[in-house]
């Protein structure tokens, strides 16, 4: 029970605050922490590492990220912003395509639904070892400290006062990939929350000081996954609900709000 709302409190920090920084590296609202193919090299990840049981869930999970974002690290060495969202979108798609063979070739029912359970997202941690969960907090540490170190720099690129050299986007790259990973390799890939939240938070608050953001999609991220949580424990009707669409389900006000508001947020 701690356990998991230790995972609840993390995925609402490490999730917003990793699309905010998204959204903020590109100039752009639709900066997300899974544009660049993350996540699609989250659930190879975890699916080769589910159906081969050469190392944990949590393990693959994070290898097969860090590849996919080493690759876009020098990606983002050669190519403009406006390219490497391309690229990431056309490379998340090839690492997709790889996770669904894997999953297509599953040895049994049991692994396969033990990789879809995963998937959907839900915070029971059931095979995590300490071993992950040590590891999962040293990645949470160093991604959270680099965006707050990062945060004037990152404020001002946002404001358009400076241009971030490629090498300093990359290397930023990396921490966020450390953040977001220190939640999706445990819980599973959770959406809305690294895209619907930050730009919520910039819908309500006009600042384009990031540590703001920081803050308010932070709250408003541990909010929405405690009473979806809290939905899926104690008001479940008596079925499986997995987190990630359960949350997608409340979030359907917030997703009306973000369509609905005239005035976009400010640049």
């Amino acid at each position: 029970m701690l356990l998991s709302l230790l995972y609840v409190f993390l995925s609402g920090i490490a999730l917003p605050v990793g699309g905010i920084q998204m959204q903020y590296l590109w100039r752009n609202q639709l900066g997300d922490v899974y544009s660049l193919g993350l996540g699609s090299a989250a659930c190879l990840g975890a699916a080769a590492a589910t159906m081969s049981g050469w190392c944990s869930l949590t393990v693959g999970s994070f290898v097969c990220t860090l590849v996919c974002t080493l690759v876009c690290f020098f990606v983002t060495l050669k190519v403009s912003t406006q390219n490497l969202i391309t690229f990431g979108i056309i490379f998340g798609t090839f690492i997709g395509s790889l996770g669904t063979i894997v999953v297509t070739n599953a040895p049994t029912g049991d692994l396969l639904k033990q990789y879809y359970l995963w998937g959907a997202a839900n915070f029971h941690l059931e095979g995590v070892t300490t071993g992950d969960i040590i590891f999962s907090l040293v990645l949470f540490g160093l991604g959270l400290a680099a965006a707050i170190l990062s945060h004037r720099d990152l404020t001002r690129h946002f404001r358009g006062e400076i241009e971030l050299p490629a090498w300093r986007k990359a290397v930023l790259l990396v921490m966020i990939m450390f953040l977001v990973t220190s939640a999706v390799s445990i819980c599973g890939t959770i959406g809305f929350i690294s895209l619907g939240v930050p730009n919520l938070s910039r819908i309500i608050c006009k600042s384009t000081d990031i540590r703001k953001h920081y803050l308010l999609s932070g709250g408003m991220g541990i909010a929405l996954l405690l009473i979806t949580y809290l939905v899926v424990e104690y008001v479940n009707f008596g079925i499986y609900l997995p987190v990630s669409a359960t949350m997608a389900i409340i979030a359907l006000p917030l997703m009306a709000f973000l369509f609905v508001k005239r005035k976009p947020a400010a640049t």
